[in-house]
């Protein structure tokens, strides 16, 4: 053998020895839905709804019992899961409304930032009102159409980390049929055939089929419009549920199956470039769902599909969307990772009670990319990745929601103990909701101990988290606060 082919077939060992010592980084998918609540779906106990794929990723992944979303309405609970921070500490701390001087500031560090600057693609489809683009004031059908992205003094989603996206400013307009709100890089997409989450999961697909680089990890937000209202649901969905007398709740019904359908879509494609078994998926929502308890009526002024198709479950917890307690906090939570779960020796369809906040989304997922934390911030949030090793979270800050509706806006969840409070922080009611998680009974009386303790943390919490926050809670009534001593 001469020397020249002697060194080649060295160089060549020396090559596949190379790549089979190179491991593929974990892509990253979040889901978020829009109002669902904790029990909407089959695999959280709902008797009517049909949802096998979202159910099937909870069949084969990790089903989170105790998952909560940041907030109780929509921009803020998003604004956590982008910063890992809670939102009255990243500046929006209510849902933004068109002209609104709250959005997502320049000086948040963002997940799509921080992956992006570590070699992953970015990309974005759905919902995202975190920012709005003009103050135009054209109606549609009595609605202020949504705006194009950004403004001349707020990031860009290319600035947020983006590097595509397809996107609204706020929910579907009309309504989930024929949306003509979505913009596309900034550009005006009009009027769009379809249903909001069918659209939504094929511009997935055709950026996954024509944009991707299969060879560079990848971090997707996909923020499904559905159950939002107005709420107008494809009729081949609605089928699916004829033994409904009811049909405004046919339509409610239909609305979550548009988005498992959805999902189904986007797992397929994933599946189909190979990409599914090394994709953390985490699938959640924003808040609980709209309407009243015993599926009542909403009166809300956002009703031109019926008022009456707002009819999201809660599963049987106390209050809906806009209240701390766990109605209007807790939701859906799916963790879907065939490659780490095998990895990790993980039981396929394992049950979670460890609670978990939206926060967590992000620490998480720089965790399994090996990408530090940024220094210098308060990050609220904490990686879930022990409870793949069977261990329990470790977190530097409390659990902890400050809302903006009704009396009891404060609260804190630590281990099992949860305590609410009211805006002055002079009204408590402490539960336990390991054994009562519907919090019928106050226990602050029965626990002075536990209720002293908790109430302190409370207390020094918020107060911290009012301070760190952006001078525009002055306008909402919020002042700075002096910590007691």
């Amino acid at each position: 053998m001469t020397n020249s082919r002697v060194i080649f077939l060295l160089m060549l060992c020396l090559f596949f020895q190379d790549l089979k010592g190179k491991t593929k980084r974990t892509n990253f998918i979040q889901i978020l839905t829009d109002d669902q609540g904790w029990g909407d779906l089959k695999s959280y106990g709902h008797i009517f709804l049909k949802t096998p794929h979202i159910d099937n990723l909870a069949e084969e992944g990790i089903k989170l019992t105790n998952c909560y979303s940041a907030h109780s309405v929509c921009s803020p609970s998003r604004a956590a899961i982008l910063t890992g921070r809670t939102p009255y500490r990243n500046g929006v701390f209510t849902w933004i409304p068109p002209k609104h001087y709250c959005f997502l500031p320049k000086e948040e560090v963002t997940l799509p930032q921080l992956l992006r600057k570590n070699g992953y693609q970015t990309a974005h489809f759905g919902k995202w009102h975190l920012s709005y683009y003009s103050e135009a004031k054209t109606k549609v059908k009595g609605h202020y159409k949504d705006f194009k992205l950004g403004t001349t003094n707020q990031p860009t989603m290319k600035e947020y980390g983006y590097d595509y996206w397809f996107a609204t400013g706020n929910v579907a307009r009309p309504n989930h049929k024929d949306p003509e709100n979505f913009f596309l890089n900034g550009k005006k997409m009009g009027k769009m055939k379809g249903y909001s989450a069918q659209i939504v999961a094929n511009e997935f697909i055709k950026w996954m089929d024509n944009n991707l680089d299969m060879d560079t990890p990848f971090f997707v937000t996909i923020w499904f419009h559905e159950p939002h209202g107005p709420i107008n649901s494809d009729p081949q969905y609605i089928k699916r549920y004829s033994q409904i007398k009811d049909k405004s709740y046919q339509q409610y019904l239909a609305n979550i199956t548009q988005i498992d359908e959805a999902v189904g879509k986007i797992v397929n494609t994933l599946k189909k470039h190979k990409a599914f078994d090394n994709t953390f998926i985490w699938y959640t929502s924003d808040n609980g769902p709209e309407g009243k308890d015993g599926y009542g009526t909403f009166n809300n002024s956002d009703n031109i599909y019926g008022k009456e198709r707002y009819r999201g479950s809660t599963g049987g917890l106390r209050g809906r969307k806009r209240h701390t307690h766990e109605g209007g906090i807790r939701v859906p939570g799916i963790i879907s990772w065939p490659e780490g779960i095998r990895n990790h020796k993980i039981t396929a369809g394992t049950l979670s009670a460890e609670p978990v906040i939206g926060s967590d989304i992000f620490p998480t997922f720089l965790d399994i990319a090996g990408i530090s934390l940024p220094k210098h911030r308060v990050i609220d949030g904490a990686s879930i990745m022990p409870i793949f090793n069977g261990k329990d979270i470790h977190r530097k800050e409390t659990i902890y929601w400050r809302n903006n509706n009704y009396e009891y806006r404060i609260a804190i969840r630590i281990d099992n103990w949860k305590l609410l409070s009211n805006s002055q922080r002079t009204k408590f009611q402490l539960y336990n909701l390991d054994l009562d998680p519907r919090e019928t009974t106050d226990l602050s009386m029965k626990y002075p101990k536990k209720f002293t303790k908790m109430k302190k943390i409370l207390i020094k919490k918020d107060i911290e988290v009012l301070n760190e926050g952006p001078t525009w809670w002055n306008r909402n009534n919020q002042v700075k606060e002096v910590m007691p001593k």
